[in-house]
């Protein structure tokens, strides 16, 4: 036997492993507060981002919730490549990673125990970028939507449309627009929920069509890049600017709705339209 021995160091978990950081006040708690909170900061209030299914188990009532359209994919009709890699690759990486097929999940659902036709868009799957996937589920739901009479929920979150598809995502743009408007004119309401972040395309044109346009506390919400537009202008942009407050009080948005009143409140809106 030697004389010394060096016993193995106990494994101590990383800090991410254990806590859970607010990106806004730089709080630290216990990951499982921040789970169990709905992701939002018990310092300061600030909504952090949620998947899709993380939503959807939010919104929809327990058990109703039945997904379409999940066969509905990309399209790499450029077969684009940079210096990164390949689309095909990049997006089949976002699929094992989030086990979504596109960056919006749809399917039809009661809120509160009024039928509606959800949609949630999930950040993780790309930076929530609008494909041609996404429009086309979009443009699917509305028609579906139509067909048994249910009102659409969309909740956005998205850098933008997805520049890999070139001139076919920005055509994503008229094509969602046009089927909200076959929507409305078959008089079913849209409510659209701008979440964190919502910005480009998509701003652009769905998530701004809305019969009422609603979001949460703080969410960044714009066009353009704040650096873009400061140095297009050559002005400098208030410091709430592209924020919900911001477009609130400029009467872009409707309301600002806290994330654990959401639910209630789209269904507080449904009611109102007699669904």
């Amino acid at each position: 036997m030697g004389w010394f021995e060096q016993k193995e160091k106990p494994k101590i978990p990383p800090a991410k492993a254990l806590w859970a950081i607010c990106p806004k006040c730089m709080s630290h708690f216990e990951k499982q507060v921040w789970k169990d909170n709905a992701r939002i900061c018990p310092k300061c209030g600030y909504h952090g981002r949620l998947s899709a299914r993380e939503r959807i188990g939010q919104i929809a009532d327990e058990g109703t919730f039945s997904e379409v359209f999940r066969e509905v994919g990309y399209s790499d009709h450029l077969k684009f490549h940079d210096a990164t890699g390949s689309y095909r690759d990049k997006v089949e990486a976002a699929i094992a990673k989030t086990g979504e097929t596109e960056s919006i999940v749809m399917g039809t659902c009661e809120i509160g125990g009024h039928k509606a036709m959800l949609g949630v868009m999930d950040f993780s799957f790309m930076g929530g970028s609008l494909g041609t996937g996404t429009g086309e589920r979009i443009a699917r739901a509305c028609e579906q939507a139509i067909a048994e009479r249910r009102p659409l929920v969309l909740f956005s979150a998205s850098g933008g449309a997805r520049m890999h598809e070139g001139i076919l995502s920005l055509m994503q743009m008229a094509k969602t627009s046009a089927a909200i408007g076959r929507l409305k004119d078959a008089g079913l309401p849209y409510i659209s929920v701008l979440t964190d972040p919502t910005t480009g395309g998509v701003s652009a044109s769905y998530a701004m069509l809305g019969d009422i346009n609603i979001t949460e506390p703080r969410a960044l919400i714009g066009f353009a890049g704040r650096r873009v537009i400061e140095n297009t202008i050559h002005q400098k942009l208030p410091d709430d600017f592209q924020s919900a407050e911001y477009l609130e009080k400029h009467g872009f948005i409707d309301k600002i709705v806290m994330r654990k009143d959401m639910k209630a409140f789209i269904a507080k809106m449904l009611n109102y339209w007699g669904f």
